[in-house]
């Protein structure tokens, strides 16, 4: 039994949950949950064992220095708490760490146990994969579940992918079986910019997650990286025509797509969003940022002609060395 001294009782738990590796394309699924951490003070009170879980050939402790001290610090997943106030306060149950080496049932059954003791009441679990989208266009994050009745009741797909999995995968299974209520966001990366970070999917991310649990997250600086990340990458795509029109065909092929789709919900859902931030105290340091990484600003809109219209920018000293998708999956799983 796992005895949590010094945590105090928690209001209507939600996990919420990402590891860097396999699922996190652009680190913004692990960023989304270490932005969590930072604007909310969160408190670590619980580590797991390095050794049971990491093969420290494959992810290296590093060493550094403490006021003159050498320190070790060990690859591993940590639990912090936050407490959400306002008027629906709720709290966050925070787990970061590393998509573990080995031993994947005993790390899922572990992190189950504080859950269970911690009274969590549902487990969100994040990750980011490499896709076909355009960068210029707003970062689609699919909800998804093992659980028949969740996907209805939340508005969610239910879960159909075959395949390779990683750990976000199994540890929403192992909830499904340990009878706790657990979904997946999924945020996706344009695979030609899969370099971290990416900004504009870990705003995506955590604006699907202020919808799917009903807490307001402020987004610092987010909003405003996002635009400097868009307008980056438009410079860069500016300066190679085969770029430009491979990003002008992703474009079309994805506003073709969506196309039955552009009408009431979408807007419906992004007002409401608008509503509860204004009713809440105006908007978060930083403003609110739409799904697409704007915060209602012209530039970052999409043109008549299909493409964004920024402000020239200075040239980005970060080079683009194309792709680097190595060990990302193309394609949304569970």
């Amino acid at each position: 039994m796992i005895e949590l001294e010094g945590v105090p009782e928690l209001i209507d738990p939600v996990m919420v949950a990402a590891f860097e590796g396999w699922n996190d394309a652009g680190d913004a699924a692990s960023t989304a949950v270490a932005h969590l951490d930072r604007e909310w003070k969160g408190e670590v009170f619980a580590a797991l064992d390095a050794e049971d879980y990491y093969d420290f050939q494959v992810n290296r402790p590093t060493v550094w220095l403490d006021g003159g001290v050498r320190k070790i610090t060990w690859p591993t997943t940590r639990l912090s708490v936050v407490r959400v106030g306002g008027e629906k306060p709720r709290d966050l149950v925070l787990v970061r760490g590393i998509e573990p080496s080995m031993r994947w049932r005993s790390f899922c059954n572990e992190l189950l146990a504080f859950a269970h003791e911690l009274g969590v009441e549902l487990v969100v679990v994040l990750g980011a994969l490499l896709g076909d989208t355009p960068h210029t266009r707003p970062v689609p994050v699919s909800g998804v579940t093992s659980d028949p009745d969740l996907a209805r009741t939340m508005d969610l797909e239910e879960t159909k992918y075959e395949g390779p999995t990683g750990i976000v995968g199994i540890l929403q299974e192992a909830c499904t079986h340990a009878g706790v209520p657990a979904v997946s966001l999924w945020a996706a990366v344009p695979h030609y910019v899969s370099q971290p970070p990416n900004p504009k999917a870990t705003l995506a991310l955590l604006n699907r997650l202020e919808d799917l649990i009903d807490v307001r997250i402020p987004l610092g600086e987010l909003p405003e990286d996002a635009r400097a990340w868009q307008v980056g990458v438009d410079q860069l795509a500016a300066e190679d025509s085969e770029v430009a029109e491979y990003v002008q065909s992703l474009e079309e092929a994805r506003d073709t797509a969506e196309l039955p789709e552009a009408s009431g919900e979408a807007i419906a859902r992004e007002f409401e969003r608008y509503l509860r931030r204004r009713d809440g105290g105006g908007p978060a340091a930083g403003g609110h940022a739409t799904a697409d990484g704007s915060d209602g600003t012209s530039y970052l809109r999409d043109a008549p002609g299909g493409r964004t219209r920024p402000p020239k920018p200075p040239k980005p000293e970060a080079e683009d060395d194309g792709p680097a998708d190595e060990g990302s999956d193309d394609s949304s799983e569970d």
